[in-house]
């Protein structure tokens, strides 16, 4: 059953897909056609192993006391290991900070990549985001869009596994499933390669975490079975479908009911939060 935190502080934007934190500061980085979007070089692959060493050593250990990190499904992996292992895209809700530091110890020892949001790589973080594998996304530059396109491919392609956060935005500590777009779906339909869907969902913190660290939740990720796309449907309705029941798997892994989530599948940029 699904827990609500039913909390207010939150200052949750007009449209599902916006950001509501505020980056404060920007480095001036252009994501062009030159910007290594997808680092192989020796220098950057060195400072990415030192990055993982601390990610096991303190960062893993610290997200169970920090989130109260519970990870379930791991027994897919396993199950699916073939499937997976010649590249997959990962979906999830976008509910925490740090989320995708929990994606990636649910799935290691493999590597990840994340799409993010080209201001966080600008801002105050953006060199730890581009080390634990945050990719930008380059915005109004075409020449930016193409060769982001054809490195985060060729990753796909290569067994790279990437976290594709379909909803948009990071709402913390939401409760419901958000609409998706659709280009995470056309990307696993252009590669043939499968969407591996996982969901955060919250629990009631305990009495300390509540009155001691001020949490709000407690946070457990599941893991679902890989979804493919439908090769008997023509290539316009393959991305729709997926997108639909990548987002129903999501509900149910996140403990929310598909028939009592407030919004449609698909991201409509016409729909507002308050008309929903």
């Amino acid at each position: 059953m699904m827990y609500n935190p039913h909390s207010t502080r939150y200052n949750y934007p007009e449209y599902t897909d916006q950001h509501y934190l505020v980056v404060k500061k920007n480095n001036g980085l252009v994501f062009d056609e030159n910007y290594p979007y997808i680092d192989n070089s020796k220098s950057f692959r060195f400072k990415r192993w030192w990055v993982r060493v601390l990610l096991y050593l303190i960062v893993f250990p610290l997200s169970i006391p920090y989130m109260g990190l519970r990870i379930k499904g791991r027994k897919n992996l396993k199950k699916y290991k073939n499937e997976l292992s010649n590249g997959v895209i990962t979906i999830s809700n976008h509910v925490h900070m740090w989320d995708y530091i929990a994606i990636m110890k649910a799935l290691k020892p493999k590597e990840t990549r994340v799409l993010v949001w080209a201001p966080n790589i600008r801002g105050e973080n953006g060199a730890l985001a581009r080390l634990v594998g945050g990719v930008p996304i380059p915005d109004g530059n075409l020449g930016g869009k193409v060769a982001s396109n054809k490195a985060i491919e060729q990753y796909v392609k290569e067994g790279g596994i990437l976290q594709i956060y379909a909803e948009g935005s990071m709402w913390e500590c939401y409760p419901y499933i958000r609409p998706f777009h659709t280009g995470a779906f056309s990307l696993a339909c252009r590669l043939n390669k499968p969407v591996l869907p996982i969901g955060f969902s919250f629990r009631k913190p305990s009495w300390i975490r509540r009155h001691i660290f001020k949490q709000e939740v407690a946070i457990t990720l599941k893991i679902g079975e890989p979804l493919y796309k439908d090769e008997t449907l023509s290539e316009s309705e393959q991305r729709i479908d997926l997108a639909k029941r990548c987002h129903h798997a999501v509900c149910l892994l996140s403990d929310v009911d598909p028939k009592e989530n407030p919004y449609p599948e698909i991201f409509d940029k016409n729909k507002k939060i308050d008309n929903i």
